[in-house]
């Protein structure tokens, strides 16, 4: 295993996380949100300072690049990809990243809101990574390591490359892609143009994971509307979509098929957003399973109890759209054995202990997969995403650096066939 020097990686790290680039489910533009244009161009601006000089930024806010080949051979087309947006759920904005060195395995106490701390009691993960350096929120906002670590890892990685031809590997193209975070990552994706026979998401967890399997998902939103009239005069005419909405959540599961409640391969359904008055409400709610076919199960279950409720409250009517998001990569990862077998080299070789692990969520992986395009997904150190308790660890970003340099690497010993 060769040591890499990664001099600047904290620093592009640091200086990504500080773009507010928080995606907006509903807005109507793409990207969502003005940061993330402002994040492509800003890296679409250093890929062409470090040489790679077909970079763009297509008006959609893709980023593209290209890595050339040192081998002297027709090797296969890899690419490595993340995502500029961070999750909705929590504010991104004046992000004030606190870097922790030498972390002494302490509860940390976020300053900037000291309700929240991190305690390894309760973040196990973080006991193994004493003596590192760590880099946490002040716990009024996201971090953004998700997906900014990985961000920063293939930039590091092609500034490695370029400076190191003497390396040899095939041509790796790099994409930098909006709005992942609600589900529109690969919407506007050339494949013709990205032109890669393999491809890798860097958009996980801790060190040496592969992720090559996932959640097929769904999105359902569910209308209800009710009979408006003013209370005074309301009796037996009135039907309040909100008392409604309540019936509709109390009759879902609650002991099974939810997140709090599933782990492994169980799917749940989960309510995330609601909206509305007593002449009509809106619940959007996101359905989960690792077995595609179950999607059609938890789709029937909300169908059933909108109807038990309209049989019950005659004025009222309740419309079920469900709207498919992503689905398992499995199947996808067959019809190219070489992109699992061949990370797990790169990890053996960068000096970890491959992890095969099932994820429960999705990545732009997820859709490209289903687009043709085999694409697991790799660990950079994003620990506790979506939450303000977020962290990284600057060590396993520097291993996820490794392993992009030996997967460049025994990807080049391939051939066209």
């Amino acid at each position: 295993m060769t040591a890499i020097a990664t001099p600047t990686l904290l620093e592009r790290f640091l200086r990504y996380v500080r773009i507010d680039t928080q995606a907006n489910e509903w807005a109507d533009t793409y990207p969502s949100s003005p940061g993330q244009l402002e994040l492509s161009r800003l890296l679409r601006d250093e890929l062409l300072a470090l040489g790679v000089t077909d970079a763009v930024q297509t008006d959609k806010g893709i980023v593209y690049g290209t890595i050339p080949a040192t081998v002297p051979h027709q090797a296969p087309v890899i690419a490595w990809l993340a995502h500029v947006d961070t999750s909705p759920e929590f504010s991104g904005k004046n992000v004030r990243p606190i870097v922790h060195e030498g972390y002494d395995g302490r509860d940390l106490v976020l300053p900037g809101d000291p309700t929240r701390v991190l305690r390894p009691s309760e973040h196990p993960e973080l006991n193994r990574v004493h003596g590192k350096t760590i880099i946490t929120t002040d716990g009024t906002t996201l971090l953004g390591a998700d997906n900014k670590a990985g961000i920063a890892v293939i930039m590091e990685t092609v500034t490695y490359l370029l400076r190191h031809p003497e390396i040899p590997h095939g041509p790796i193209r790099v994409c930098f892609t909006c709005d992942e975070e609600i589900g529109r990552g690969v919407l506007h994706i050339d494949l013709a143009q990205l032109g890669a026979q393999v491809a890798y998401t860097l958009d996980g967890a801790g060190e040496g994971e592969i992720e090559a399997e996932n959640f097929s998902a769904n999105k359902a939103k569910v209308t209800i509307t009710g009979v408006n009239i003013h209370p005074s005069i309301a009796k037996g005419k009135m039907t309040n979509a909100i008392r409604l909405a309540g019936m509709f959540l109390e009759r879902l599961p609650r002991r099974t098929l939810t997140p709090e409640t599933t782990e492994g391969k169980e799917g749940f359904i989960h309510p995330y957003h609601i909206e509305g008055g007593v002449p009509q409400v809106t619940l959007h709610l996101l359905l989960r399973d690792f077995e595609t076919a179950q999607l059609a199960e938890q789709e029937g279950l909300l169908r059933e109890i909108a109807r038990q409720i309209v049989r019950e409250y005659p004025p009222a009517t309740i419309e079920v759209t469900v709207t498919p998001q992503y689905r398992n990569m499995a199947e996808g990862m067959r019809q190219e054995p070489r992109a699992v077998a061949l990370a797990v080299e790169a990890m053996r070789r960068a000096g970890l202990e491959p992890k095969l692990l099932s994820l429960r969520g999705g990545t732009d992986g997820a859709q490209l997969t289903a687009k043709g395009l085999p694409t697991p997904n790799l660990s950079t150190a994003e620990h506790n995403p979506h939450s303000p308790l977020e962290w990284t660890c600057l060590e396993e970003m520097q291993s996820a650096v490794r392993v992009l340099v030996e997967l460049a690497q025994v990807w080049g010993q391939q051939h066209v066939a």
